[in-house]
């Protein structure tokens, strides 16, 4: 059964920082490229990061410079790290595997004072 799962999500002050986590299981892990997503009420939802299999990544420009993304093929998980966080930033995040097509159902972060 393939599964992802997401944590790490949490309420944090702006500035502050998070390590979000996706564990894989279900697929080989290592030969899927994978990518981070984060949606809010009303809105599309918005890819932010993806790696390839041995590590490549693409970031997009709302995080350049505060995400950085990662993974660990031996251990099955994709690694999101957030720094400087904005209230903008504030969304339900999630992890995706291009292969096989799966979801993971999210974890939750807001950024407030």
């Amino acid at each position: 059964q393939v599964q992802l799962v997401e944590s790490g999500g949490a309420l944090v002050q702006p500035g502050g920082s998070l390590n979000l986590s996706c564990v894989a299981s279900g697929f080989d892990f290592s030969r899927s490229p994978m990518r981070w997503f984060r949606q809010t009420p009303g809105e599309e939802r918005e890819m932010i990061a993806s790696i390839a299999p041995l590590g490549d990544t693409i970031i997009s420009d709302s995080i350049a410079g505060r995400f950085i993304t990662s993974r660990d093929n031996a251990k099955n998980t994709m690694y999101l790290l957030m720094n400087k966080l904005r209230p903008e930033d504030t969304a339900v995040y999630y992890c995706h595997a291009l292969s096989p097509d799966a979801w993971g159902r999210g974890t939750q972060v807001t950024v407030s004072s």
